[in-house]
């Protein structure tokens, strides 16, 4: 496999996480203008996103175990076609309930990210996953703003139905392109321990192997740490731009300059993070999870701050905001490249896709969450933001360091576990 195909390869997903992250992510800034159409409040409003949520959360588990059982390549493209349909779906929708439907079936497409991570994690070895999977999470950030761009240069002209009926046909051209572009490698290939072997043992998804994730010891407070972790994330995608209209009103153009430049820096955040974590891994097994910490406690700070600057203080306002931004991503790639660092290659699907489902437990609720507070006596949707936001992430940031602690244990167990497989690839290349 050359070097540049695999790059290829990474350039295909980062193409259908962005253009998948647009079509997820462009329900914020449209949300404005669905409400009118629709004549909803926040509450129901909210309810669109929690629902896909939920749908995304409930199929994490069933895309995890598909992934690990059978070619993940033809899966992701699959999942890229069920995304241009539902948002088809959804454009078309006449009324409210129905709209409320066929936004919660593009759930069943968002939880299919696990395939992408563990297909890469057998392209790349360990010392390069974290950059790799920053590179993967930079599309979020820059999928906002490439819905953002959508939102603002074609919603008013077009309508935003006309914005989903595009954004769905993008989803279509891209599954073609997975499906007769990228091609499966062996679970494991990439592993230090398996380098220069030209056959190594085929090792399948088990049960009993999906089982013993749970027995390691810092998986559990790495799956509880996001169950709380993402709760920021989608908060501030559903109903921040709906909140810089209409609290701090703010017109289209600063809102734009406002969330261009944040997105813009959130994006070099999951890089650096993710950079950052496979330096500091290369001194310490406790290194990706250290700059995760990092991540989480100052985006908690620095959210707070940039909520309570007045008003009239736009410059100050979109410097914090940005700064808030830089730490949000810093996690993201480094949680999934430790998942990878304790858990066997037949089963990363599996293990991410229980992440996920964890974190989409915690997120589903979370626009909802935001949407009836925001319509409480004495309460603004800048106080919602703040109190579930910040509360959130200190949480997230108390089991990282559990987590912390914990790792070294469980990484050393899986290298010893490749040294046998090592083991019994020599034994089939002397039978040979």
């Amino acid at each position: 496999m050359s070097g540049r195909y695999r790059w290829f390869v990474v350039g295909v997903f980062i193409a259908f996480m962005l253009l998948h992250q647009a079509d997820k992510l462009l329900i914020g800034p449209l949300t404005t203008d669905i409400m009118a159409t629709f004549q909803i409040d926040r509450g129901q409003m909210g309810a669109v996103g929690t629902g896909a949520l939920v749908v995304a959360a409930i199929l994490y588990p069933v895309w995890g175990y598909l992934y690990d059982r059978f070619a993940r390549a033809r899966l992701l493209a699959l999942a890229a076609f069920i995304w241009g349909s539902t948002t088809w779906l959804g454009a078309v929708a006449p009324t409210y309930l129905t709209f409320l439907i066929a936004r919660s079936s593009t759930g069943i497409d968002d939880s299919s990210y696990p395939g992408i991570y563990s297909l890469i994690s057998d392209y790349f070895g360990p010392g390069l996953r974290g950059k790799v999977y920053g590179l993967l999470q930079i599309t979020a950030p820059l999928g906002y703003l490439l819905g953002l761009v959508l939102a603002l240069g074609l919603g008013g002209a077009i309508g935003w139905r006309s914005v989903f009926l595009l954004t769905g046909a993008l989803g279509i051209v891209i599954g073609a392109v997975i499906l007769f572009g990228v091609r499966d490698v062996p679970r494991g290939k990439a592993e230090p321990e398996l380098e220069g072997f030209d056959q190594i043992a085929i090792h399948r998804f088990e049960w009993r192997a999906a089982a013993a994730l749970l027995r390691k010891r810092s998986i559990l407070p790495l799956f509880i740490q996001g169950f709380f972790g993402v709760f920021p994330l989608n908060v501030i995608s559903f109903w921040f731009f709906n909140y810089l209209e209409t609290e701090r009103g703010y017109d289209s153009t600063v809102i734009f300059i406002l969330m261009g430049a944040a997105v813009l820096v959130m994006a070099a955040g999951a890089f650096t993070g993710g950079w950052l974590g496979d330096r500091l891994f290369r001194r310490t097994l406790r290194g990706r999870l250290t700059v995760s910490a990092i991540g989480v406690f100052m985006g908690a700070a620095l959210l707070f701050l940039a909520i309570n600057v007045p008003n009239e203080q736009v410059i100050l306002f979109g410097v914090l905001l940005a700064a808030t931004a830089l730490f949000t991503l810093f996690s993201g790639p480094n949680i999934a490249a430790t998942l990878h660092d304790i858990t066997l290659p037949e089963v990363r699907s599996t293990a991410l896709a229980i992440q996920y489902f964890i974190e989409s437990l915690g997120a589903a609720f979370a626009p909802l969450i935001v949407g009836a507070l925001a319509e409480q006596p004495n309460f603004t949707l800048a106080d919602a933001i703040l109190v579930v936001c910040v509360s959130t992430l200190l949480l997230c940031g108390l089991f990282v360091l559990v987590a912390i602690y914990l790792v070294p244990t469980d990484i050393r167990g899986l290298r010893a576990q490749m040294q046998a497989r090592a083991a019994e690839a020599r034994a089939l290349a002397a039978a040979d």
